[in-house]
């Protein structure tokens, strides 16, 4: 494991920096390394790094959403109001009715097999979005009109939505019926999410203003409590849940709302555990992807996608409709919603493990929706943001 370790962290970082050398995203050159040094190619990587692989991926997505939550002003979302809840759920909504109306016809399958096609698609990624709003909201473009920070909140909750409807698609496809819970689940574990991750926020806001303690340790106990929140919702089988990861990123908020002076010191250690999270992500994230389903792909899995990409960013424009944002915000707003990376590197394979019959289908558009998605989704936002956003 260590000889896997130091390849992904020596690659992993020389090919991000050549890629960011010649402004194309890091994140690009992270994914192709670990597309090249994975199980499915050169097969340079330890087992058991892979058998641990989803671990680290969660971890990394932990620090990136406190480090989040560590930027966020309760107050700037409070502002952006209506559009930001929209987008936790519309965007995503138009995207999956898009794969119903078009997989029957360009993948032969059928509605239900469509829906779960669409419901591993439909999530954006946070890995990649949330970072790219962290650079603009600290290069100060758009924060005025709140669009980095509406963004990056809709992100952060869009995956707990598509899960779930994930989970339940799935459930129709094995023949079983969808429970009413599992659907109310959905907006109470968010509810939950963010009062847990509040309470926990302003709790360690008291305790750090009368216990003195290194700012180091206080990283230590923010990332421990954090990854402690998303074991225990791992662990739960009740029929409602709360969303950790959104409650880790509440923690940040509320935080920064009764302590910013120790918000701001603990975002610069984030800053620096992000240098190689963000690389232990990205190419982890790379080393599932199974480039030898892209040759089974077609023409018909790559328009599928791009045609699901257009019902979702029908979705965004809607979601910005009665808003005083200018043409090319709203244009900026529907480039930056459509990167997929970790979502789909994490269920993109289970259909096909239940024995689903579509199960390599899914599977397929899932790597090609990484593939296409991630590196031009991550590009059009640091190519388009300095020109489609005012600098505040």
């Amino acid at each position: 494991m260590l000889k896997s370790i130091a390849l992904i962290m020596l690659i992993g970082m020389s090919t991000g920096w050549v890629c960011r050398k010649v402004k194309l995203p890091g994140l690009l050159g992270m994914l192709f390394t670990g597309i090249i040094l994975g199980p499915y190619v050169l097969n340079m990587l330890d087992s058991s790094i892979l058998l641990v692989s989803a671990d680290i991926r969660k971890i990394a997505l932990v620090i990136i959403l406190t480090r989040a939550g560590l930027t966020l002003n309760l107050e700037d979302l409070k502002k952006v109001g209506r559009p930001a809840f929209l987008m936790c759920f519309v965007p995503a909504t138009f995207e999956m009715i898009g794969m119903i109306i078009l997989a029957p016809r360009l993948l032969d399958v059928s509605l239900i097999e469509a829906a779960v096609i669409g419901a591993v698609v439909a999530a954006v990624s946070p890995a990649v979005v949330v970072p790219e709003m962290i650079k603009i909201m600290e290069d100060g473009y758009g924060t005025k009109q709140g669009i980095p920070q509406l963004i990056l909140a809709g992100a952060s909750v869009d995956d707990v939505y598509v899960i779930v409807m994930f989970t339940a698609f799935t459930s129709l496809a094995q023949g079983s019926n969808v429970s009413v819970m599992s659907l109310v689940n959905i907006p109470v574990s968010i509810i939950f999410g963010i009062i847990i991750g509040i309470i926990i926020g302003k709790a360690l806001a008291v305790v750090w203003r009368k216990v003195h303690i290194r700012d180091t340790v206080k990283a230590a106990i923010f990332l421990s409590v954090a990854l402690l929140l998303v074991d225990i919702e791992a662990s739960l089988n009740t029929p409602i849940t709360f969303a950790s990861l959104i409650s880790v990123m509440f923690i940040g908020i509320a935080l920064k709302k009764d302590r910013p002076e120790v918000a701001f010191r603990l975002s610069q250690k984030y800053n620096k555990m992000w240098v190689w999270a963000e690389v232990m992500l990205f190419v982890l994230v790379g080393a599932t992807v199974d480039i030898g389903y892209v040759a089974y792909a077609g023409v018909s899995s790559i328009v599928i996608i791009i045609g699901a990409l257009i019902f979702r960013m029908a979705g965004v424009a809607l979601c910005m409709a009665g808003t005083k944002l200018k043409l090319k915000e709203r244009a900026f707003c529907m480039l930056a919603y459509t990167p997929k990376a970790t979502v789909q590197a994490a269920i993109g394979g289970v259909p096909l493990s239940m024995g689903l019959a579509c199960g390599n289908t899914v599977l397929t558009v899932a790597v090609l929706a990484i593939i296409i998605t991630a590196p031009l989704g991550a590009f059009a936002i640091d190519m388009t943001y300095r020109k489609l956003l005012k600098k505040s």
